[in-house]
């Protein structure tokens, strides 16, 4: 295969592109930010030498060009104008264009350009993961070197074993002699001691290079993530040039962007982003003149902001606009041949999910930003291609936000490492508002239980072993504890634990499919020694707190289980069975129905039927996964259809057990149910 002579031009180009894009971008907001200034003056300085040493003379040209577009502002004295940055961004891209291998395009003021987004994501790896692989690498090496020094004491004590076979074969001869063997003794002796020695020895490098592996791994598997951060430089120009065609202006601002998830994700997130972004430029945020009569900034506010909801990435798209226009979407839904004389009946949730079906434009007319009503059918391939799921909510005048809400793959976030019952487990460290202490007199007894302070305020108390075990454990309430204040959107929670072990960077993956009693579990990693680490799920931690307090101090003992299900027959035989066995039992006949049961009551376990009218089953547990205040509980699908299309489809969705109707097993569908639910 030829060797390509540009490829470590091609990546210093990426690097530096995005660098520049970065501060022209900051620059154009404020030209008279000189350190940004000599920031884009000592990058096109790199660059254009980078060029030519690759003998590139027409970016090596591009690259002189933007030096000279600024030396006039170098001084300071004068701001550098709008439209020299946006010239700028158009040469920039056309230092892309040549490293393509593409056509570049023309040089203007910057205004009508419209970027297109990467097919992939593309980042340079930490610094200080590199390093810390080369650290542990390098420790790794060192125990292998006492290693092998430990084996030349390990054939040392061979060849004096050897010795002592030899002189045992010869002590009778010695004992005739009235030799007390005083010689066997002292080696069997130096034999003892040096073997214990070395077992110690070869145990600790064993243990230390075991304990290297993990880490190195670990750093290695940090590589493969991308920080979310990545992908705002670029989304901040696609609003950039999006709101410069439409004569409007935007504030971009990314949220979250620490957080390091799976390229592939972000690859294909990315391009849902991309459409929300236009979207939100195009559609929602107004011109200067409305917004001003408004009594609104005349500069319009977007944000993305990417998070973590236990075992969920949102990605979230909001601006301050005037929201979606939905007299408009059914203009355009009758325009596009919807003629369900329901339309007119369709409340603002139906006609959202009506738009987010595609082909729907509420545009008046096309431009590069808008208009053909295609840019909702890449949200949707990209939430297909993820198992996600996409949701809208507007406020008129106030604005709209698009989520994407994708099932964790692998990602990594900063987490609290902590001690329960003899077991550690680890903690989203973002969840963690305050760590303290908290002594038996600074606990408060109340009617509905223990409670504690944080600033002012009582707080439902528990502690984490007791919410593990299920059940009240008085026996950390006459000690000083370590106390996690907790929060989530339900409010918040003190948990008390046994120890706390630090901050850890913890790789996080999602549990197999159908792993039962998952609801506190957001996910899984190694620790420093290699073994499995579980992490808890903060809003669960919370919902369980509460339920310590609404309960005096003890979980309710009795789960409650949910049966969704259009067949009279099945929703009385399930009900029969648990009531029977114990549990509190309420039954849905429809999806929409169980959904609004869902959410007025608490329930430890969902029964769902698949194949219903209306909402289906899986549907159904989408929208629960979906839901902030549903997606922990544990959900088993009840059907008819076995197929492995059906089984795989369930566990996509986020169901935690699959029973075939016609392979119902009372003993079975029971032990199922005890393993799943959880006290309600």
């Amino acid at each position: 295969m030829e060797k390509d002579p540009y490829k470590y031009f091609r990546v210093e180009v990426a690097e530096l592109a995005g660098d520049l894009s970065k501060a022209i971008l900051r620059l154009e907001k404020d030209g008279s930010d000189t350190g940004q200034l000599a920031q884009i003056l000592r990058l096109a300085h790199t660059l254009k030498g980078a060029a030519r040493v690759v003998k590139q003379r027409d970016i090596a040209d591009l690259a002189h060009a933007m030096e000279e577009a600024l030396s006039p502002y170098r001084d300071g004295r004068t701001p550098v104008p709008q439209q020299s940055a946006g010239a700028l961004l158009v040469m920039l891209d056309n230092v892309q264009a040549y490293v393509d291998g593409l056509p570049p395009v023309s040089l203007g003021n910057g205004s009508g350009h419209q970027s297109e987004p990467a097919s992939s994501v593309t980042f340079r790896p930490d610094m200080a993961d590199l390093n810390a692989m080369l650290r542990i690498a390098a420790e790794a090496q060192a125990s292998l070197a006492r290693f092998k020094g430990e084996l030349v004491t390990l054939k040392t004590l061979g060849q004096r074993i050897n010795l002592l076979s030899q002189i045992r074969s010869g002590s009778r001869r010695q004992e005739e002699k009235g030799d007390p063997g005083n010689r066997i003794q002292a080696i069997g002796s130096d034999l003892r001691s040096a073997f214990a020695g070395l077992e110690r020895s070869l145990l600790s490098e064993v243990d230390q290079l075991g304990r290297d592996l993990v880490q190195l791994s670990a750093a290695a598997e940090r590589l493969q993530l991308v920080p979310a951060e990545t992908m705002f430089n670029m989304l901040e120009r696609v609003a950039r040039d999006a709101a410069q065609s439409l004569g409007k202006q935007v504030d971009f601002q990314g949220l979250g962007g620490d957080l390091r998830l799976d390229a592939q994700l972000l690859t294909t997130a990315q391009n849902a982003l991309v459409q929300f972004v236009r979207n939100a430029v195009a559609h929602g945020i107004e011109d200067g003149d409305t917004r001003e009569a408004a009594a609104k900034p005349a500069t319009g506010r977007l944000t993305v902001e990417v998070t973590r909801r236990g075992r969920h990435i949102a990605f979230i798209c909001s601006d301050d606009g005037g929201g979606v226009d939905m007299a408009a979407v059914r203009r355009a839904a009758e325009a596009k041949g919807f003629t369900d004389n329901r339309i007119e009946d369709l409340d603002t949730e139906a006609l959202l999910e009506l738009l987010l079906k595609g082909g729907i434009s509420t545009a008046g007319t096309v431009t590069a930003v808008s208009g053909r009503g295609i840019g909702l059918d890449i949200v949707r391939e990209a939430a297909l291609r993820l198992s996600g799921e996409v949701k809208v909510r507007t406020d008129a005048g106030q604005g709209t936000a698009m989520e994407l809400l994708v099932p964790l793959t692998t990602a990594s976030l900063p987490a609290l490492q902590v001690e329960a019952g003899g077991q550690a487990f680890t903690i989203p460290l973002d969840a963690v508002k305050r760590i303290s202490r908290i002594a038996p007199e600074d606990i408060a007894g109340t009617a509905h239980g223990r409670t504690a302070l944080y600033d002012g305020q009582a707080v439902p108390l528990a502690s984490l072993a007791a919410i593990l075990d299920g059940r009240a454990d008085g026996s950390e309430s006459s000690r000083t504890l370590p106390a996690l204040f907790l929060e989530d959107a339900n409010g918040m929670a003190a948990i008390t634990v046994g120890r706390l072990h630090g901050i850890v960077n913890a790789v996080v993956k999602p549990l197999p499919p159908f792993t039962p009693c998952i609801a506190l579990v957001a996910g899984s990693s190694l620790d420093a020694s290699g073994n499995p680490q579980v992490m808890l799920y903060p809003d669960a931690l919370v919902a369980a707190a509460q339920d310590f307090h609404q309960s005096t101090g003890e979980m309710r003992s009795v789960p409650s289980v949910l049966v969704v299900d259009d067949s009279l027959t099945t929703r009385m035989l399930e009900q029969s069975i648990l009531e029977t066995a114990g549990y509190h039992v309420q039954t849905a006949q429809s999806g929409e129905e169980g959904l609004k049961k869902a959410r007025k009551s608490r329930f430890g376990l969902l029964l769902v039927d698949v194949e219903m009218p209306g909402m289906d089953g899986f549907t159904f547990i989408e929208r629960i996964r979906a839901d902030t205040h549903l997606r922990y509980i544990p959900a088993i699908l009840v059907t008819s259809r076995a197929s492995p299309e059906d089984r795989k489809r369930g566990e996509e969705v986020g169901a935690q057990g699959y029973i075939v109707k016609s392979e119902f097993d009372q003993a079975a569908f029971l032990a199922s149910v005890r393993q799943m639910a959880v006290a309600s």
